[in-house]
């Protein structure tokens, strides 16, 4: 972890590309690229393969494209284990990195990737394709009641990718915006279950203890989840399984690392918060469903005069269908009159701020295209003009509740890199 460099921004597509291009120039013995795969929009999907172990291991980067971190994960992990010989012949695994694993939504983010400490900046330049339209989330499934077999050509180049290596273990790196380090992990072992929990400490970051991200959620122990299965996910949101749904067949340990980019005390503060949970619950329910009612009247408004084909209009409604069925199913759990914790309330508002700001900035992009290509119609102007009030007025409000954000990328880096090196050693003396 101590290996890890620091950094300040992230890579765009391009420089990434670069970046593991020379690493295997540097390396010729070790490590080779090669093309697995074109996205939707015609960018190479690039494998980085490094040593020559008897098993196999997978580590997925940037599935979720306003996620970044792990692509700094993935080039100092590489770069780890072509100078380490000893590492990397202990852990007896050939590594294979799909560094970015959709390029076309990563390009849609780069206007914030320069400058991740800007909360304004990253909610105006976010994009993140609705769950039908996500790398994770479009592997094939198929229940007694419900069918999805439309995987996306990224998805699809993972899974012959899969089929290919059979692989021992599967690390699919996220990363959230103010949560905990926290984890989903495809099987009970306790023993790694506790290593992962206290890697976060190491790097002086809170652990996750606020609300789980999917209601229901199993813990295994802290900071450590079950990780939900595609049959629980896609039937509810019209999206697919899982990359830990495919790993399955081949009885690979998969792991999921989610880590902060902006870290806050209060994340992991388990003291009273001086408000009852329930009442919590509920001032935050009133406030996601003041949004979706802005959002949903300013999409009725411009509905007739929309003409650019942008992605921003589908992931627009998509993520505005996608956020009520989980507020709703959020809302649906019996929520006791206990009092919250400080961990709770702060998880709770953050939660309200992600969905404004996340919701708006698409909303705003997809009409910033129709301006730009010179559409008159009245709405769509004005639509623009309340939504930014909107948007201004809760870019202040959420940077008025973290005036004590931090920005340290070095620092999840370095937790992920050791979770998947962690899970490779569990993975390489038990299979």
């Amino acid at each position: 972890m101590g290996q890890v460099p620091d950094c300040t921004s992230f890579p765009t597509v391009d420089a990434l590309h670069a970046e593991l291009d020379a690493l295997a120039a540097a390396y010729p013995a070790l490590a080779r690229t090669r093309t697995i795969g074109t996205s939707r929009r015609g960018d190479p999907l690039r494998l980085l393969t490094i040593g020559d172990g008897p098993a196999n291991a997978l580590v997925i980067g940037g599935p979720h494209p306003n996620e970044p971190i792990g692509f700094r994960t993935i080039t100092a992990l590489a770069d780890l284990l072509c100078r380490d010989a000893e590492l990397r012949e202990g852990l007896g695994l050939k590594w294979h990195f799909v560094a970015c694993a959709d390029p076309d939504g990563a390009r849609l983010n780069e206007g914030w990737y320069g400058h991740p400490g800007d909360r304004r900046a990253y909610a105006r330049h976010f994009y993140r394709p609705d769950l039908d339209r996500q790398v994770e989330w479009t592997f094939p499934l198929v229940t007694d009641d419900y069918r999805f077999d439309r995987p996306l050509p990224e998805t699809t180049a993972l899974m012959r990718l899969m089929d290919e290596i059979t692989p021992s273990l599967v690390c699919s790196l996220h990363n959230g915006e103010h949560q905990g380090v926290f984890y989903y992990l495809n099987r009970d072992n306790a023993a790694l279950a506790r290593d992962l929990g206290e890697l976060a400490a190491l790097q002086g970051l809170p652990g996750h203890h606020g609300e789980p991200e999917m209601p229901g959620s199993r813990l295994i122990a802290p900071c450590v989840y079950s990780t939900f299965t595609g049959a629980a996910v896609g039937p509810a949101f019209g999206a697919g399984a899982g990359s830990a749904d495919y790993a399955a067949q081949f009885d690979a340990l998969h792991l999921v690392a989610e880590v902060p980019m902006w870290t806050d005390a209060r994340v992991a503060d388990q003291s009273p918060a001086g408000i009852g949970h329930r009442a919590l619950a509920q001032e935050a329910a009133v406030k996601r469903r003041e949004v979706f009612t802005v959002l949903a009247a300013a999409l009725d408004a411009v509905a007739d005069d929309l003409t650019v084909q942008s992605p921003f209009r589908h992931t627009t409604e998509g993520t505005l269908r996608t956020l009520r069925t989980h507020a709703a199913q959020a809302e649906t759990f019996a929520v006791s009159d206990r009092p919250a914790t400080v961990a709770e309330e702060f998880d709770q508002r953050q939660g309200v701020h992600l969905v404004r700001l996340r919701l708006l900035g698409t909303c705003l992009r997809m009409l910033d295209a129709e301006i730009a290509a010179g559409n008159p119609a009245p709405a769509i102007h004005t639509q623009h003009e309340l939504l930014t009030r909107h948007f201004d007025r809760w870019v202040a409000e959420a940077e008025n509740e973290t005036a004590g954000m931090r920005l340290e990328i070095r620092k999840p880096i370095a937790v992920q890199l050791a979770a998947i090196l962690l899970a490779a050693q569990t993975a390489t003396h038990t299979k």
